[in-house]
């Protein structure tokens, strides 16, 4: 299906944003790290070779304020260049906007999707069974999680009524137990980025997108900013067995990052995550159409201790992480 990307791919107020990323540059036959000044990419590669290096900076946002560099061309340009179908290999075209950072992802951050990964478990991988059990699962428990913190002792009695009536899940576990899943979504410098075509492994049929807010976290585990991801999982992959993650989420092109990561300054705050909508909208050449919406305002954990279970003294990240925040998005 063909598509192109132009200015709507930035923030609303891109003007006003600090936006940091990676273009390919052909005459250089290599990568740059790019920021947009009044919708022109600046080169700022002479001053941090790699996104991991700005980042680990104290304030990347005042240090690329101050930071110089040779114009690229118009951000509607490069975006124009960074569709397979439309691409100009002698012109610059986005990257995904992370480098070395390890690529990490919290799982069953929402009610939604943590009940979907239980169905999922019942039901082996197989669609059609799910739908029994979905029906069930919302019969005995609705959703009753929402209000229950995580770790809580109101988990807790609930985790054993739970238990007691051969509904408790491992994904149950992870979903309100104190301990939130982190696993590693993709190797550095193997994500995709936007307008790139994504991988899903041949053997799976039941799949989807997973559209997230995606956390940029320095290697002293403070969160610069934030950008958008689509962590793709095999559903029937992990639906079999949870030791098969590893296969259902990291594959070639499984992970797409970008068009940005937008920078924490006094425009785009914590706060401004924390109520984020991602939106999604799903086309394909034979009509289908599909809409999802994740709010991270019903986020199980606030995103703050999911990167303080992602990075602290037992878990060190010299260059820095990109951290899923997982997704209410579920199609069935």
């Amino acid at each position: 299906m063909r598509y192109t990307l132009g200015p709507d791919s930035l923030p609303q107020d891109a003007d006003a944003a600090t936006l940091v990323g990676r273009a390919w540059l052909p005459d250089a036959d290599g990568p740059a790290v790019v920021t947009i000044r009044e919708g022109r990419v600046i080169d700022v590669t002479r001053h941090w070779p790699t996104v991991s290096l700005l980042l680990s900076e104290s304030d990347p946002t005042a240090a690329l304020a101050q930071a110089s560099g040779a114009d690229i061309g118009a951000i509607t340009d490069l975006l124009a260049n960074s569709t397979p179908e439309a691409q100009d290999k002698s012109r610059p075209w986005l990257l995904a906007p992370c480098d070395l950072q390890a690529v990490k992802a919290a799982g069953v951050t929402f009610v939604r999707s943590m009940l979907e990964r239980v169905i999922e478990e019942q039901a082996k991988g197989d669609p059609a069974a799910a739908e029994g059990i979905r029906a069930e699962m919302q019969a005995a428990i609705g959703d009753d999680l929402r209000a229950v913190r995580p770790g809580s002792p109101e988990a807790q009695r609930l985790k054993q009524a739970l238990v007691e009536r051969r509904l408790w899940s491992q994904y149950l576990e992870v979903g309100i137990g104190p301990d939130a899943e982190i696993f590693t979504k993709a190797q550095p410098l193997s994500s995709v980025g936007t307008g790139a075509e994504i991988g899903i492994h041949p053997v799976s049929t039941w799949n989807n997108p997973e559209p997230e807010v995606v956390l940029a976290i320095g290697p002293d585990g403070v969160i610069r900013g934030a950008a958008l991801g689509n962590d793709v999982n095999l559903r029937d992959v992990e639906g079999r067995s949870a030791l098969l993650l590893g296969k259902a989420k990291d594959n070639n092109g499984s992970c797409a990052i970008g068009p940005f990561i937008r920078l924490l300054d006094r425009g785009f705050t914590l706060d401004d995550i924390r109520q984020a909508e991602v939106v999604l909208t799903v086309e394909g050449d034979d009509g289908f159409h599909l809409e999802g919406r994740s709010r991270m305002g019903e986020i199980s954990r606030d995103i703050t201790e999911i990167a303080g279970q992602a990075i602290g003294p037992n878990h060190q990240y010299p260059d820095g992480l990109m951290l899923f925040t997982g997704t209410m998005f579920a199609p069935i």
